[in-house]
C-alpha cells in the first residue's frame, strides 16, 4: 500500500516538474530566443505578451495562458495514468467598497425662554458635521426684533459661527445677552439629541 502511494506521489511530482519545465503549450526554443520588438504577431494585429522575468512567453493563442490547465496536464502522454489531477485555479471575485453614503439630518432643540421672548434652534448635519444652523421663533418687533437679527446674523446660515466652530461655545453678540443665551442653550440640547 505504501509503495503504490509513494509511487502515484512520485508520479503526481515527476509530471508537475515536466509541466513546469516545458512551460506553455505553443512556446518553443525560436520563440524564446526572439526579441521583445520582434515578437510574433497575434490573430488580430497586436504584438505577443511580453516574456516574464523567467524568460518565458506565454502563448500566443488567444485565451491561453502561462500557468497549466488540468486538460494541459492530462493529455501528456497517451497510455500514461495519473491518479492525481492539476486543477486550475480561478482569482477570488474583486469586491469593491464604495464610500458610505453620508445621512443628512434636521435636529430641533427645545424651545427656550428668555426675558424678551423664547427662541428655538434647529441644526443640520451631515454625517456628524453641521452645516446649517438657524433660530426658530424669535422676537421680530422692536428692540427684540433687532437683537435677534443679530443673533441670528452672527450664528446661523450655512457661513455662522455655529458652522464655524461645530460647538455651542459661541462668543455672545453684544447687545444682546439674553439672547444670544437662549440660542446657546438650545444649540447644545440640539447637539445633544445629535
Amino acid at each position: 500500500m505504501r509503495r503504490a502511494l509513494l509511487a502515484i506521489t512520485g508520479l503526481a511530482a515527476s509530471t508537475t516538474v515536466l509541466v513546469v519545465l516545458k512551460g506553455a503549450p505553443g512556446t518553443s526554443q525560436a520563440a524564446q530566443d526572439r526579441p521583445v520588438a520582434e515578437a510574433p504577431v497575434v490573430p488580430g494585429g497586436s504584438a505577443a505578451p511580453e516574456r516574464t522575468p523567467g524568460g518565458v512567453t506565454p502563448s500566443a493563442r488567444p485565451g491561453a495562458s502561462a500557468k497549466p490547465s488540468a486538460s494541459a496536464a492530462a493529455s501528456r502522454t497517451p497510455g500514461t495514468r495519473t491518479s492525481a489531477t492539476t486543477r486550475a485555479t480561478t482569482a477570488a471575485p474583486r469586491t469593491t467598497t464604495s464610500a458610505p453614503k453620508v445621512t443628512t439630518r434636521t435636529v430641533t432643540g427645545p424651545v427656550v425662554s428668555y426675558k424678551y421672548g423664547s427662541l428655538q434652534v434647529r441644526i443640520t448635519l451631515s454625517g456628524s458635521r453641521i452645516v446649517d444652523a438657524t433660530g426658530l421663533g424669535m422676537p421680530l418687533d422692536g428692540q427684540s426684533g433687532l437683537r435677534s437679527d443679530d443673533v441670528q446674523a452672527r450664528y446661523s446660515g450655512s457661513s455662522g459661527e455655529v458652522v464655524a466652530k461645530q460647538s455651542a461655545n459661541l462668543s455672545t453678540v453684544s447687545g444682546a445677552t439674553y439672547t444670544s443665551t437662549a440660542y446657546k442653550q438650545s444649540l447644545q440640547a440640539a447637539l445633544d439629541k445629535a
